[in-house]
């Protein structure tokens, strides 16, 4: 079993350069918190995992193919592996937790 400081994770990844931070690797998923200041462009490209994200802070739109749906605090946003998006219309600096199942692979 594992605990985890939420704020903690969050002044760290403030204090970084880099936009995905993980903290949890297991066999079965991993967890990491992703960040997009407000006005920027997201690059990812689609994984091969199921993935889910928490909106911890911000406002944008997630991009699918076909639809955007909104990205708010408390939203939780559901992308099946393989799947093209991207959050777009950042309007508010954007700070996510992101669950990959399996863990996420490069």
């Amino acid at each position: 079993m594992q605990t985890f400081d939420l704020e903690k994770i969050r002044k760290q990844a403030a204090t970084s350069k880099e936009r995905y931070s993980e903290f949890l690797r297991q066999p079965t998923m991993s967890l990491g918190l992703y960040r997009l200041p407000a006005g920027a462009t997201d690059l990812q490209s689609p994984h091969k995992q199921d993935e889910v994200y928490f909106v911890l802070a911000g406002k944008a739109k997630l991009q699918g193919d076909a639809e955007a749906k909104d990205a708010f605090p408390g939203a939780v946003l559901f992308v099946e592996a393989g799947a093209p998006h991207k959050f777009v219309d950042i309007e508010e600096d954007l700070e996510l937790l992101v669950f990959f199942a399996p863990a996420e692979q490069s």
